[in-house]
């Protein structure tokens, strides 16, 4: 456990000269309000290293040797953890090898890191502590050691995987992958704010008066989750407050005949609630701001007139999946696949300028994807003038 400045400068020097290191975050969202870095675990060689960020500047520890392209950073399920290191400690790492991408490369069945570990390595991950708070201090013993094996066995297991990888010739791929996956957490921020009400399921269904009751549940809920710093799901979940909304209760008895409410929340901060509700009756309808829905995260919608290419595209995507033995989605996403139409590439070099698509799937798909595309486009075009 490396839990002050001074533990930390004795390790500094082997970090900086590492040419390799496994790495793994844990934060406090499932307990805690903030989704904050509170554990950042390290191996080196044949050292393991758990590292208290509420103890020292841990980022400033760990930049050298992350943002060093030639130090190659092993990771299993790295999105969230480079999103957590750019956020918290403005950390971009260089050089990646996601173990959980390879994985899904060799169309493994089971990809979490208990699955591949004990599949490839023979070993069985202990699971106790999935769910933990990592926010407490001090950490038990036994809650360290679990800290330490998310990370003790990822060099043998990035080795196994390389392997295969090399041995059906698609390490471009991962490595392409794994290139795309640091170039997205680069340039990733923050997303913006929507309210709360609109991630409600069942929102979009209220009347207005019905919505801003909802609004005010939410509100009452997260200032309560700050205060005891908890997830807000642990103090109440959406369910409950939607039909607080819908019933709009106008007293303790009635809150606790709401179903899912925790009759000591009833008790310690319903009247407040009660009262927030209250105050909602005299606003007019007409001043309730109607709810805003969320936009969708890559979209897969296209023209009416390009429906047929997109179907015939993915016909096609699906019949190399199943060849290939990948899941249709990595092998090509539908949300690419919709680009690819938008733009109907006629050559090589202009599918090569789709974002979305990767030069693997270029030199794989390309030939077929671009025949499929155009040819549904000619044949559509006579149809498409008549009507």
């Amino acid at each position: 456990m490396i839990d002050s400045e001074e533990a930390g400068a004795t390790i500094a020097g082997r970090l900086r000269s590492a040419d390799r290191v496994a790495l793994d975050l844990e934060a406090a969202g499932y307990h805690r309000y903030s989704d904050r870095i509170c554990l950042a675990q390290v191996t080196v060689d044949e050292a393991d290293f758990v590292l208290d960020p509420f103890a020292f500047d841990v980022g400033e520890l760990l930049r050298p040797m992350l943002e060093d392209p030639a130090t190659e950073v092993v990771m299993h399920g790295a999105s969230h953890d480079l999103r957590l290191l750019k956020r918290d400690w403005d950390i971009a790492v260089r050089s990646l090898f996601d173990t959980h991408i390879a994985a899904e490369l060799l169309g493994v069945n089971g990809t979490g890191l208990g699955s591949l570990v004990e599949s490839r390595l023979g070993f069985v991950l202990p699971k106790e502590y999935q769910r933990a708070d990592w926010a407490v201090r001090p950490l038990p013993e036994a809650m360290l050691r679990y800290a330490a094996s998310d990370t003790r066995h990822l060099f043998d297991l990035a080795d196994a995987l390389l392997s295969e990888l090399d041995e059906l010739e698609r390490e471009t791929w991962f490595r392409e992958e794994c290139e795309a996956l640091v170039s997205a957490a680069d340039g990733w921020v923050e997303p913006a704010d929507y309210e709360l009400a609109a991630r409600v399921k069942g929102a979009f269904h209220l009347s207005p008066r019905e919505l801003e009751a909802l609004r005010v549940a939410l509100d009452w809920r997260d200032w309560i989750a700050r205060r005891r710093d908890a997830a807000p799901f642990r103090v109440i979940g959406d369910k409950a407050l939607l039909e607080v909304a819908l019933r709009r209760p106008e007293s303790q008895a009635e809150l606790q005949r709401v179903r899912g409410f925790p009759r000591a929340l009833a008790r310690y901060a319903g009247d407040d609630l009660i009262q927030r509700l209250g105050e909602t009756e005299g606003i007019p309808e007409r001043e309730i701001a109607p709810l805003d829905k969320m936009p969708r995260r890559g979209s897969v919608r296209v023209r009416p007139d390009l429906e047929p290419a997109f179907q015939q595209a993915r016909v096609l995507r699906n019949r190399r999946a199943d060849e290939l033995g990948l899941s249709p989605g990595k092998l090509l996403s539908n949300a690419a696949i919709a680009d690819i139409v938008r733009r109907m590439p006629e050559s090589m070099e202009e599918l090569a300028a789709v974002e979305s698509v990767r030069r693997w799937q270029v030199k794989l798909l390309g030939t077929e994807l671009i025949e499929a595309v155009t040819l549904i486009e000619v044949e559509a075009s006579p149809r498409t003038e008549a009507l």
